[in-house]
């Protein structure tokens, strides 16, 4: 096996080739999914950064030693490869959620089959080729383009497969890992959001809404960790709503590649009716549309639709319950900080979360008490840095973590090893009274 420096220079050199294409690689993304460029440049640098970081890992990979029971004897934990592992990974970052998983898994030293979404095809295959040209050995990684469940089913089933990550939906997901579990598989979940954004009274106020428009309408809502609920305190909601109301005004939709373009298109048809479907049932259900709820069609080509604001919004409301994956933004009022957090924590998912207050006890509160994977302080539900662990709880995940040093975990086995250099045999447990006892 190649050792695992030598692995982590192969992941230094993609990284320097990821570098050196950037430009090249964020306009295809652009192209093929729809994101503002500035967004798809983020987004490979974002695998930039993995690329560096797992590398690193190469010549880390840190295992323990720690104190034995016995005399004369050694003990140490060190980690060992999975062998095959599957990576089936999202279109909304087809880059930066490839590479939380692509790279830790070969550095630990496996090899992978890597299944990228059939709506951005075209940068899986880029990707690749980046490895191929960085000195990565033919058939380490190796790249399945295809539609439907099929491919993702028989992945999940076969034998020599010991590993799956996974990134999207939490029906698929917890399809997989019910059929992994059957096989006695490792399996790593990154399912959905519902992500809040809570202001108190006290906020800083245009901090605020520049935050709470990114994270709401920033890669047209597509993001696991947008915020798609506002719990506002009482007595900043009527100011908050008029500013947001007069901010999503003025986002500019169309192509993405254009730098004056706020928001990009949804991925397909049948996300953006997905979307106006949603907008529906809210009306329905009683909240008041303020802005937006309407398919955007002036700009021509793309599955555009308008950002979208709902105000008397209700904690059970299926808009403040389910994952719409659009740029709709759901305000609930609330009246203390207690409520907000009850208000967070009653979802199905537990993904980001995020507080705005200038009081450091109720700052404090909120990081203990909010329910997420991933919490905020004065700052949007987006932006997760790659040297930290990423993910979620309740429906967003299954306990893995994509990621800082934790990522290692579901790429790697954990094996003890006992080094008895006494020359007779000790029995671990039972002959520890005897020599606490002793005074030889």
């Amino acid at each position: 096996m190649t050792p695992a420096p030598r692995r982590g220079e192969i992941l230094y050199r993609v990284g320097q080739l990821l570098q050196e294409r950037k430009e090249q690689l964020s306009q295809l993304l652009t192209r093929e999914m729809g994101k503002v460029i500035a967004e798809a440049r983020g987004d490979v640098q974002e695998a930039i950064d993995m690329a560096f970081y797992m590398g690193g890992e190469g010549r880390r990979m840190l295992g323990y030693t720690a104190p034995v029971e016995m005399p004369n004897k050694f003990g140490m934990a060190v980690r060992e490869p999975v062998g095959v592992c599957a990576i089936i990974t999202p279109w909304n970052f087809p880059l930066a959620v490839p590479s939380w998983k692509i790279f830790p898994a070969l550095v630990a030293g496996n090899t992978l089959v890597y299944k990228p979404s059939p709506e951005t095809p075209i940068l899986g295959i880029e990707f690749v080729k980046v490895f191929e040209d960085a000195g990565l050995p033919a058939g380490v990684i190796n790249v399945i383009t295809a539609p439907g469940i099929e491919v993702g089913q028989a992945l999940v089933r076969h034998p020599k497969v010991k590993a799956i990550s996974f990134t999207g939906s939490t029906k698929t997901g917890t399809t997989i890992a019910a059929e992994a579990g059957k096989l006695n598989k490792k399996v790593s979940l990154e399912m959905g959001g519902k992500n809040a954004i809570t202001v108190l009274d006290d906020a800083n106020f245009d901090l605020a809404v520049n935050a709470i428009l990114w994270s709401a309408f920033g890669t047209t809502g597509q993001r696991c960790t947008a915020c798609s609920r506002l719990i506002v305190q009482k007595g900043i909601a009527p100011k908050l709503k008029e500013a947001l109301v007069e901010r999503t005004l003025k986002l500019k939709l169309g192509d993405g590649l254009l730098p004056t373009t706020d928001v990009g298109p949804l991925i397909n048809k049948v996300a953006q009716s997905k979307v106006h479907d949603y907008v529906g049932i809210g009306q329905k259900e009683g909240a008041r549309l303020l802005v937006g709820g309407k398919i955007y069609s002036d700009y021509g080509k793309g599955f555009f639709y308008e950002p979208t604001l709902f105000d008397n919004v209700t904690p059970s409301m299926r808009i403040a319950q389910e994952e719409i994956f659009g740029p709709v933004l759901s305000i609930i009022e609330v009246g203390s900080l207690e409520e907000a957090v009850q208000v967070n924590n009653e979802s199905a998912y537990g993904l980001s979360s995020s507080i705005f207050t200038e009081n450091v006890s109720a700052a404090f509160t909120a990081m203990r008490d909010l329910a997420s994977g991933i919490v905020y302080v004065n700052h949007g539900t987006t932006g997760a840095e790659i040297q930290f662990p990423f993910g979620g709880v309740r429906g967003t995940g299954n306990g893995h973590r994509e990621a800082g040093q934790a990522a290692l975990e579901v790429f790697t086995e954990w094996k003890s090893i006992y080094i008895d250099y006494s020359g007779r045999l000790q029995r671990a447990q039972i002959d520890t009274d005897s020599i606490l006892g002793s005074t030889s």
